[in-house]
Protein backbone atom coordinates (compact mmCIF):
# COMPACT_ATOMS: atom_id res chain seq x y z
CA UNK A 1 0.00 0.00 0.00
CA UNK A 2 1.41 3.41 -0.97
CA UNK A 3 1.17 6.58 1.02
CA UNK A 4 -0.80 9.04 -1.16
CA UNK A 5 -0.04 12.29 0.64
CA UNK A 6 -0.42 15.46 -1.43
CA UNK A 7 1.33 18.80 -1.18
CA UNK A 8 -0.72 21.49 0.53
CA UNK A 9 0.30 23.96 -2.18
CA UNK A 10 2.59 24.15 -5.17
CA UNK A 11 3.79 27.11 -7.18
CA UNK A 12 2.87 26.20 -10.80
CA UNK A 13 5.98 27.89 -12.23
CA UNK A 14 8.28 25.97 -9.89
CA UNK A 15 6.43 22.73 -10.60
CA UNK A 16 6.89 23.24 -14.36
CA UNK A 17 10.53 24.15 -13.87
CA UNK A 18 11.12 20.99 -11.81
CA UNK A 19 9.37 18.83 -14.42
CA UNK A 20 11.58 20.30 -17.17
CA UNK A 21 14.68 19.69 -15.06
CA UNK A 22 13.63 16.11 -14.34
CA UNK A 23 13.06 15.40 -18.06
CA UNK A 24 16.50 16.82 -18.81
CA UNK A 25 18.00 14.66 -16.05
CA UNK A 26 16.21 11.62 -17.46
CA UNK A 27 17.88 12.30 -20.81
CA UNK A 28 21.25 12.73 -19.14
CA UNK A 29 20.88 9.37 -17.36
CA UNK A 30 20.05 7.68 -20.67
CA UNK A 31 23.17 9.31 -22.10
CA UNK A 32 25.23 7.91 -19.23
CA UNK A 33 23.83 4.44 -19.90
CA UNK A 34 24.95 4.71 -23.53
CA UNK A 35 28.39 5.89 -22.44
CA UNK A 36 28.76 2.83 -20.20
CA UNK A 37 27.53 0.52 -22.97
CA UNK A 38 30.09 2.07 -25.35
CA UNK A 39 32.95 1.68 -22.86
CA UNK A 40 33.57 5.43 -22.84
CA UNK A 41 36.38 6.92 -20.77
CA UNK A 42 35.58 6.57 -17.05
CA UNK A 43 36.40 10.19 -16.18
CA UNK A 44 33.96 11.42 -18.84
CA UNK A 45 31.21 9.21 -17.43
CA UNK A 46 31.95 10.38 -13.90
CA UNK A 47 31.66 14.01 -15.02
CA UNK A 48 28.20 13.27 -16.41
CA UNK A 49 27.19 11.47 -13.20
CA UNK A 50 28.32 14.51 -11.21
CA UNK A 51 26.25 16.75 -13.47
CA UNK A 52 23.13 14.62 -12.85
CA UNK A 53 23.74 14.64 -9.09
CA UNK A 54 24.00 18.43 -9.07
CA UNK A 55 20.84 18.75 -11.15
CA UNK A 56 18.99 16.47 -8.72
CA UNK A 57 20.22 18.59 -5.82
CA UNK A 58 18.71 21.62 -7.55
CA UNK A 59 15.35 19.86 -7.79
CA UNK A 60 15.66 18.78 -4.14
CA UNK A 61 16.27 22.37 -3.04
CA UNK A 62 13.15 23.57 -4.85
CA UNK A 63 11.07 20.74 -3.39
CA UNK A 64 12.37 21.51 0.10
CA UNK A 65 11.59 25.19 -0.40
CA UNK A 66 8.03 24.31 -1.46
CA UNK A 67 7.64 21.92 1.46
CA UNK A 68 8.70 24.59 3.94
CA UNK A 69 6.70 27.37 2.29
CA UNK A 70 3.46 25.45 1.97
CA UNK A 71 3.26 22.14 3.84
CA UNK A 72 5.26 22.95 6.96
CA UNK A 73 3.87 26.47 7.24
CA UNK A 74 0.32 25.12 6.90
CA UNK A 75 0.94 22.50 9.60
CA UNK A 76 2.37 25.16 11.93
CA UNK A 77 -0.50 27.63 11.35
CA UNK A 78 -3.54 25.42 10.96
CA UNK A 79 -2.79 21.99 12.33
CA UNK A 80 -2.79 20.66 15.86
CA UNK A 81 0.54 20.96 17.70
CA UNK A 82 1.20 17.21 17.33
CA UNK A 83 0.98 17.46 13.54
CA UNK A 84 3.27 20.48 13.45
CA UNK A 85 5.77 18.63 15.62
CA UNK A 86 5.73 15.66 13.20
CA UNK A 87 6.35 17.98 10.25
CA UNK A 88 9.27 19.61 12.06
CA UNK A 89 10.78 16.17 12.76
CA UNK A 90 10.26 15.27 9.10
CA UNK A 91 12.09 18.44 7.99
CA UNK A 92 15.03 17.70 10.27
CA UNK A 93 15.19 14.14 8.92
CA UNK A 94 15.09 15.42 5.33
CA UNK A 95 17.86 17.91 6.02
CA UNK A 96 20.14 15.27 7.53
CA UNK A 97 19.48 12.90 4.62
CA UNK A 98 20.48 15.60 2.13
CA UNK A 99 23.66 16.50 3.99
CA UNK A 100 25.20 13.10 3.26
Amino acid sequence: MTNERKAVGTDPAIKNSNLKRLRRIEGQVRGIQKMVEQDRYCADILMQVSSVQNALLGVSRELMRNHLKHCAAHAARKGPPEKASKVYDEIIDLMYRHIK
